[in-house]
């Protein structure tokens, strides 16, 4: 696989001194090393972010990505609708696609889903249990039950993203709440995770079991078959009766 971990880099660059202090290189490179540790040594993992030309999503990277990470807080806005455009493309044709925490207002991932995907949030840096609730899926593989992050930032229900095909996993926190943290889609020939933990306050990306869980997705959602745009194509009459081999004249 050839998968990307992008990231805003906006928290980092900005001198954000908690946020420099978990990750003093940037989300996006503790995500990779974390995936580099975790999944075979075949892959390939590289990393891009908002500041780079074309926010380092080039149609020719796009095209070499077999998954896409996605991690995004502040500055949503600021990422090009012609990115956003070309992102969402290349899911619909087989890309896969794993947006993180803050993520789920991002314009690619609320393009996908169709919703605001608005949820309730605290942060009070509470305990959070994330629950698997789907054992015998992929991503969950390894995965202890549950998973225990000692401070997090809370999400709550109600989250409003479309019933997803697969929920994998459910998060509780002190104060009381629930929330889906874990749930995977299809959208065309693609496939799409999403998964809460990781807020950029606290060191959640360190954590040896979220680091497992990411490689899981990572494999999950790499494509099952050729990439390949979705089109209305005109169809001669009785293709099937020979296997196929016609094909439209004129």
């Amino acid at each position: 696989m050839n998968i990307v971990v992008w990231n805003e880099n906006v928290h980092e660059t900005r001198g954000d001194e908690t946020v420099r202090e978990h990750y003093p290189d940037g989300i996006h490179t503790v995500v990779a090393a974390g995936l580099e540790a975790r999944l075979a040594s075949a892959h390939t993992v590289t990393t891009a972010t908002l500041q780079e030309p074309e926010h380092g999503l080039s149609e020719e990277r796009l095209a070499a990505t077999d998954v896409l990470f996605w991690w995004g807080h502040i500055a949503h806005d600021e990422v090009a609708d012609e990115v956003v455009d070309r992102v969402v493309r290349h899911v619909h044709a087989g890309m896969g696609l794993v947006v993180l925490h803050s993520g789920h207002y991002s314009k690619p991932f609320t393009r996908l889903m169709g919703t605001t995907c608005s949820l309730k949030w605290r942060n009070d840096g509470e305990r959070e249990l994330v629950w698997t609730i789907a054992p015998e899926h992929p991503i969950a593989a390894g995965v202890p039950h549950p998973i225990v992050i000692d401070r997090q930032e809370m999400y709550g229900e109600y989250f409003d993203i479309p019933r997803p095909d697969e929920e994998v996993f459910l998060s509780t926190f002190a104060g009381g709440e629930v929330f889906r943290s874990g749930v995977a889609y299809r959208r065309g020939l693609g496939r799409v995770f999403y998964f809460s933990p990781g807020d950029q306050e606290y060191p959640v990306y360190h954590h040896p079991d979220i680091q497992r869980v990411l490689a899981n997705a990572a494999e999950w959602a790499a494509p099952t078959g050729p990439r390949r745009q979705l089109t209305a194509d005109p169809h001669p009459r009785d293709w099937f009766l020979d296997g196929g081999s016609r094909r439209q004249e004129g």
